[in-house]
């Protein structure tokens, strides 16, 4: 390639030897079968290098979309190139939705599964959990099918990559739904710590956005079910916006869902930017670290201590619950997690080292980091936080024997 590609951010420029789009399944398992390394490039929303190589990097954007509702059976089923952009319209049309999404549309289910990125709400799963069966374009350039209850099944879906190129994913749907959003301000961090689990448990999806500059969540965005009561004015103390709000600050509030209590469909809603609108910064850096459930008003207080060693670099950070599940590379494995986001300013250095703090301050608690997102927790230590790695390790070797999905950050994830 002449000019290097870059991420969505353009923090990682790739190493890639050549870059193919595929336009059906069988060029794709061709491009494969004749690969010496490959990986696949989602929507490019990825801050860390796991989707880097020195072979081929395979986008799925130009493969002809599949979205197949059954209906009666609430499963869709969805090409590997999809983004939740292209399948939360049809659903919302087909009287179906999901029950949970990230903050961003633009990024590719297949993506988001393999990397357990997620949404919020003590009662959703990450967004992997709601697969029941996955389809993998493998090195020979053969399709496997692993479907729920299956042996390798819970190891397969959160699989980074490492197993092979996600071909076609099925999908668990619910009755579509509506939401109402609301945004509070000015939520006293000591009311939050000693109200931790009424906080986060008062609605279906709690977002809880601080820049960390004082003792204080500035924002706290409540998307909660219509049910025909006016919100509150206030939520423990924390006051009501009287406008749309922006998570970042100066940014446009209207480039956000719908706010201000005024219902509208789930897909309308449980994002935080709209399809087609602008997300988030754009020139950022992002990391994101989990700790138990039971551990977060602690991990609250120990970044409260160094917050003035952090803050400067902040864009903006989120907290959100995410419940447990059995999925082995997943953030949330066996536990019921708080995920501590961090946006931060593309200033490499400075936020290269506020990591190092809010990591540190954290270390006590065994954070689990997101996968595509900055960390600087050597390799041993993020290893021994996954009970299930030595069977996954195993599980990539099967899969793959010679490393043709391998990559640098592969090798130390299965070293």
């Amino acid at each position: 390639m002449d000019t290097p590609l870059r991420n969505w951010a353009g923090n990682v420029a790739f190493g890639a030897a050549d870059f193919e789009q595929p336009t059906s399944l069988a060029q794709l398992q061709d491009m494969v079968r004749r690969a010496g390394r490959v990986r696949v490039l989602g929507s490019g929303h990825s801050f860390s290098r796991i989707a880097d190589t020195d072979g081929s990097l395979i986008s799925l954007a130009r493969l002809p979309r599949r979205i197949d509702i059954d209906s009666a059976g609430a499963k869709v089923r969805i090409d590997g190139g999809a983004t939740y952009a292209d399948l939360v319209p049809a659903l919302h049309a087909s009287g179906l939705a999901l029950p949970n999404v990230a903050s961003l549309p633009h990024i590719t289910v297949a993506g988001a599964v393999s990397t357990a990125t997620h949404g919020s709400g003590d009662g959703n799963k990450n967004l992997a959990a709601s697969v029941s069966a996955i389809e993998l374009v493998t090195a020979s350039g053969e399709i496997v099918t692993l479907r729920r209850g299956d042996a390798d099944f819970a190891g397969a879906v959160v699989g980074l990559g490492a197993l092979g190129i996600i071909s076609a994913l099925t999908l668990d749907l619910v009755p579509d739904f509506t939401i109402r959003q609301n945004v509070y301000l000015g939520l006293d961090l000591a009311v939050l710590i000693e109200n931790f689990d009424a906080v986060m448990g008062s609605a279906y999806s709690v977002s809880l956005f601080s820049q960390w500059q004082d003792d204080v969540i500035d924002q706290t965005w409540i998307k909660a079910p219509t049910d025909g009561q006016t919100p509150p004015d206030t939520f423990w103390g924390a006051r009501a916006a009287e406008g749309p709000m922006h998570p970042i600050p100066g940014m446009n509030g209207g480039d956000c869902t719908g706010q201000m209590g005024i219902e509208g469909p789930w897909h309308e809603r449980l994002f935080h930017f709209p399809i087609g609108h602008k997300a988030s910064a754009g020139a950022e850096l992002q990391s994101e670290f989990f700790v138990a459930r039971a551990d977060a008003p602690a991990a609250l207080r120990a970044l409260q201590a160094v917050r003035q060693d952090f803050a400067q670099a902040l864009l903006a950070a989120e907290i959100r619950s995410v419940a447990a599940d059995d999925l082995w590379l997943s953030s949330a494995y066996g536990r019921d997690s708080i995920g501590f986001h961090f946006t931060w300013r593309p200033e490499w250095e400075r936020t290269i080292a506020a990591i190092g703090v809010v990591e540190a301050a954290l270390a006590a608690f065994d954070f689990r980091p997101h996968w595509a997102k900055v960390f600087v927790t050597p390799w041993p230590a993020v290893r021994e936080r996954y009970p299930m790695l030595g069977a996954f390790r195993g599980l990539a070797a099967r899969f793959d024997p010679h490393g043709k999905f391998r990559n640098p950050m592969l090798d130390q994830v299965l070293a």
